[in-house]
């Protein structure tokens, strides 16, 4: 690699709690970095990745493998998620002065970026916040029923979060537009302070109440993966909602055929159009028939998105090189990018991008919040909604 080459910081956990995450991550850039470097950099100038793990996603480990990068002088970080962070991670990015793209999917970012715009000028979120998840099911499930494409047999809905605020957010945003749109909680968001191993004696309270339908809003796909077989053993006749994580490959691994029917969420993913099918078969052959395109487009967008910004800007910059960065941040935010995963248009004072068609109607300024429905384990999952991006109907599920 030429001394020429600008520096990209790749923060992902490739340990800990979501490692699988992690590989598709830093593929990702990985493979965005090949891409744009076969074009010819940024004007001229190739991209040299450098990663630095986030273990468990702490703000300890997560500060820590901010700083490792910004020693290393990149001049720009990119990363999915590093939920447990927080934001802490922000402090010695904006010391710094330079830009960081991420997928944290957590209000809190809005907040702390319209807290001190000059100070975080940086921060970009390039998917939605996790609040959008909450009211856009919610939607989403007034459709299925107003459309006629499901009939549910009450308007009773149970919904349960893990532990991390990003599913608290999500169950309590649901649970706040529920009544608005005809449903019923059965019972107040039930929190799960730890994730159990043994899921039947919760399942057995939710079955007492025959809801018409069920939400979990834990993300991690392993845990998914035990909750799904556990709720085959005696499934509810309920409409099964499972947040994110479900969509990863290693969800479909372990439940085989018992996860046909279930519902997944992403407020960032790939449509199954083009630009999508197309990224779908270049990643899977780049990385191995296992490997999860819908994961993996998410810093792959972004540091597309970044190497357009810095070339219109005239450049990159390190630690200290604000002012240049600024000008990058500027452009981020005036020129929006149509990626594999839809419109990446960010809003002006968030710095997030804006969702469809929950924060706008036009699905050409917006990036599509995805419903997909489980089908055959071999096959990528079907999208039923939102339109126009959708490729396939709904099904009621087996159970």
């Amino acid at each position: 690699m030429s001394d020429d080459s600008i520096p990209i910081g790749g923060m992902v956990p490739l340990t800990g709690t979501s490692p699988s995450d992690g590989r598709e991550f830093r593929n990702g850039i990985l493979l965005a970095c090949e891409e744009i470097n076969k074009r010819g950099g940024i004007l001229g100038r190739p991209l040299r990745p450098i990663f630095a793990d986030t273990g468990n996603q702490t703000a300890e480990e997560t500060v820590r493998a901010t700083r490792q990068l910004l020693a290393d002088g990149v001049h720009g970080i990119f990363a999915g998620y590093n939920i447990g962070s927080q934001n802490s991670e922000y402090e010695p990015v904006a010391d710094a002065g330079i830009i960081y793209i991420h997928n944290n999917t957590l209000l809190q970012h809005h907040d702390t970026v319209m807290s001190d715009p000059q100070r975080y000028f940086g921060c970009f979120m390039s998917d939605p916040a996790e609040y959008w998840y909450g009211q856009g099911f919610i939607k989403f499930l007034s459709w299925l029923r107003d459309s006629g494409q499901w009939r549910p047999n009450n308007n009773r809905i149970a919904i349960v979060s893990g532990p991390k605020p990003y599913s608290i957010v999500i169950a309590n945003a649901m649970a706040q537009a529920a009544e608005q749109f005809g449903w019923h909680p059965v019972f107040p968001p039930r929190i799960l302070r730890r994730i159990p191993g043994d899921w039947r004696p919760l399942l057995e309270e939710i079955r007492g109440h025959a809801p018409a339908v069920m939400a979990l809003t834990h993300f991690y796909s392993g845990d998914l993966a035990r909750f799904q077989l556990q709720f085959m053993e005696n499934p509810l006749p309920s409409l099964l909602y499972l947040q994110y994580g479900a969509l990863h490959r290693s969800f479909s691994d372990l439940v085989g055929e018992k996860g046909r029917g279930a519902i997944i969420g992403t407020v960032i993913g790939l449509p199954r159009d083009e630009l999508g099918w197309g990224f779908f078969k270049k990643y899977k052959a780049r990385f191995g028939p296992d490997a999860t395109p819908e994961i993996g487009c998410q810093t792959y967008n972004s540091l597309h998105h970044y190497a357009i910004a810095a070339a219109v800007a005239g450049g990159t910059a390190g630690p200290g090189g604000s002012e240049q960065n600024r000008r990058i941040a500027s452009i981020l935010l005036d020129l929006p990018y149509r990626s594999v995963s839809g419109t990446i248009r960010y809003h002006p004072r968030w710095q997030a991008a804006v969702p469809y068609p929950d924060a706008t109607q036009d699905p050409s300024l917006g990036l599509p919040h995805l419903f997909y429905q489980l089908r055959d384990a071999e096959q990528p999952p079907a999208l039923i909604a939102p339109e126009p991006f959708a490729d396939s109907t709904f099904e009621t599920p087996p159970w």
